[in-house]
């Protein structure tokens, strides 16, 4: 018996979260008394399981077949099934990255096995997994079990640590060939393109977000804007010369709620929310953001909520933290200003 997790990589390096998968394996390894076992597909799998030894994993399998290089859910989710079918682990781990979810609900479904997603928190009763999980839109948390003899647990970013790194000792490796051939697969990867500049807001500590109150630039629009023309050349303005200072300072990403991203203020990757990202930060600075349900979904599991707003009675306030009732044009460059004198 094992506890297997899923070790995401991408171009032959770990993403910045697979640790923290290894993190959450090693919770329901140690109180069943197993191992956990690294699973990791891809270009340079055997040199990274070394580097899995250092994070605690005892064991791993891997595979660097030419078919599983680039990542397919169908070669991957095939390998994956046909190592659940023979060696029945205790659980199955993985990030609730966009592939992390798509793999273990495909070899879930593949091998007849409970699912749980979204996991924040994980103990064992007895040899049964217990995963803590938000519902209605993070307002309740409910406790959920599988009674299959392995369950699949996809868990949220952010939510558990990874280990030290400082772990001395090889790991157990075993290579394993593909479960499928070149011409089963239906899809074919001609290409990796990756986008420069993107809001990483998964994997950010710290993450500064502007919402509709972005439109109350005082900044004057340019000749010939007018009505909600001028609103968006504002909000974009307040976005670049407001926002992004205080991100700078703190190292942050920046977000946005739907109501800016539908204005046209900033593009859809930042959007946080329920029909965006759902972000855990240690720190998450509202600035202009009402609070919508829609939007508490993406951040109510922030560490820290910071709310600046005008408006006392907004609903984010019931939420955050700290709150500065004011205008954010006021608030956030004296506090930018106040910060690098901290920081320096």
């Amino acid at each position: 018996m094992s506890v297997f997790v899923w070790i995401e990589t991408d171009n032959g390096a770990v993403v910045s979260s697979g640790w923290e998968a290894l993190g959450a394996a090693q919770l329901i390894a140690g109180g069943l008394g197993v191992d956990a076992t690294a699973i990791i597909f891809g270009a340079g799998s055997a040199a990274l399981a070394a580097e899995a030894a250092k994070f605690g994993a005892a064991k791993a399998i891997v595979c660097e077949a030419e078919d599983l290089r680039g990542y397919r859910l169908e070669a991957y989710a095939a390998l994956l099934s046909k190592l659940v079918s023979e060696r029945k682990p205790s659980a199955v781990v993985s990030v609730a990255t966009n592939r992390g979810r798509e793999l273990l609900a495909s070899a879930a479904a593949d091998t007849n096995s409970g699912l749980i997603t979204e996991a924040i928190d994980l103990r064992l009763e007895g040899d049964s997994i217990i995963a803590t999980r938000p519902v209605y839109s993070g307002k309740v948390l409910m406790e959920m079990t599988a009674n299959t003899p392995t369950t699949f647990l996809a868990v949220r970013g952010r939510s558990f640590a990874a280990p030290a790194g400082d772990a001395a000792g090889r790991p157990d490796v075993e290579s394993v060939d593909p479960a499928t051939v070149a011409a089963e697969l239906r899809t074919e990867v001609e290409d990796l393109v990756a986008e420069i500049g993107g809001a990483n807001l998964s994997d950010s500590a710290i993450i500064v977000s502007g919402g509709r109150g972005m439109a109350s630039n005082p900044a004057a629009a340019p000749a010939g804007f007018g009505g909600e023309e001028a609103n968006i050349w504002k909000a974009k303005h307040g976005f670049a010369n407001t926002l992004q200072p205080l991100a700078d300072v703190l190292g942050a990403a920046i977000g946005a709620s739907r109501a800016a991203v539908d204005a046209g203020y900033i593009p859809y990757e930042h959007q946080v929310g329920q029909t965006g990202k759902v972000v855990s930060p240690d720190l998450y600075i509202a600035c202009g953001i009402s609070g919508a349900i829609q939007h508490q979904a993406g951040m109510r599991g922030s560490k820290i909520i910071v709310a600046i707003n005008k408006d006392a009675e907004a609903p984010i306030f019931k939420l955050a933290h700290y709150g500065i009732i004011g205008d954010l044009y006021d608030v956030v460059p004296a506090l930018t200003d106040a910060l690098k004198r901290r920081l320096r």
